[in-house]
C-alpha cells in the first residue's frame, strides 16, 4: 500500500496537467465566464472614415441600446399582439446593427461602448460627459414606460419610439450634412439603412397609434 501512494499522486497530477493542456488547446473558457471580446481587425478596414463617422457610430450604439431596452419590455408589458411583433422585429434589427457598429469601432482602434450602454460618453474641454442622444428617453420616461401595462403601454411605447426614431433620423441628417463624413460605403450604407427603415417604422407606428387597422392600439 505504501508503494502505491506516490503513484496515485503522480497519476492525479498527470491527469490535471493533461486536462489543463486539452482545455488550453481547445480555447474553452471556464464555465460561467464571459466570452472574450473579439480583437481588432485593422486588416479589414478598407473604407475611408472621419471623426464624424466615429462619433456617429459611438452615439448610435446607446441610441439603439435604449430602443432594445424599450422593446424588451413587450412580452410582459404590451397588450397588443401587433405591438409585440413590431418589438420583436426591432430587437433583431437593432441588435444586429449594434454589433456591426461595435465591430466597426473596434477594427479602427476606437473606444467601443458596451452593447447595453444607455449614454454616449463624450470628451469636452478635457472632461468626459455622459449624454443622451437626440430622441432618447430620460430616466423618468423609461420608468413611466416600465410602469405602464396593456393598452396604456402600447400607446406610450409607440409615442416614445416615434420620438426615439425621429432622433435617430436627426443624427443621420447631421452626419450627411457634415463635410467629409460618410464617404466610406460602409458608413453610408448603415446610415442610409437606418434612415430608410426608421422612416418606414415611424409611418407604421403613427398609423398604429391612430388605430388604423389595429384592433388593440
Amino acid at each position: 500500500m505504501k508503494g502505491l501512494f506516490p503513484r496515485t499522486i503522480a497519476a492525479a497530477v498527470f491527469a490535471v496537467v493533461v486536462h489543463t493542456g486539452v482545455a488550453a488547446q481547445s480555447g474553452s473558457a471556464p464555465q460561467g465566464s464571459a466570452p472574450p471580446e473579439p480583437k481588432a481587425r485593422p486588416d479589414l478596414v478598407t473604407q475611408p472614415y472621419s471623426q464624424a463617422d466615429v462619433e456617429f457610430m459611438a452615439g448610435m450604439i446607446p441610441h439603439h441600446a435604449q430602443a432594445v431596452a424599450m422593446a424588451t419590455m413587450a412580452p410582459t408589458h404590451a397588450g397588443s399582439a401587433t405591438v409585440k411583433i413590431l418589438c420583436e422585429r426591432q430587437l433583431v434589427s437593432q441588435r444586429d446593427e449594434i454589433e456591426l457598429m461595435r465591430n466597426w469601432l473596434r477594427d479602427r482602434g476606437q473606444r467601443v461602448p458596451p452593447a447595453n450602454a444607455t449614454r454616449h460618453r463624450m470628451v469636452m474641454n478635457g472632461m468626459e460627459h455622459d449624454m443622451l442622444m437626440p430622441g432618447m428617453l430620460s430616466d423618468e420616461e423609461m420608468a413611466q414606460l416600465d410602469k405602464a401595462r396593456g393598452a396604456e403601454w402600447d400607446k406610450l411605447f409607440l409615442k416614445f419610439m416615434i420620438k426615439h426614431h425621429e432622433g435617430a433620423l436627426k443624427m443621420v441628417e447631421d452626419l450627411f450634412a457634415t463635410y467629409g463624413a460618410a464617404q466610406g460605403d460602409d458608413v453610408y450604407k448603415l446610415a442610409s439603412d437606418i434612415q430608410a427603415d426608421q422612416t418606414a417604422e415611424i409611418e407604421r407606428m403613427q398609423k398604429m397609434l391612430a388605430g388604423g387597422g389595429n384592433d388593440d392600439v
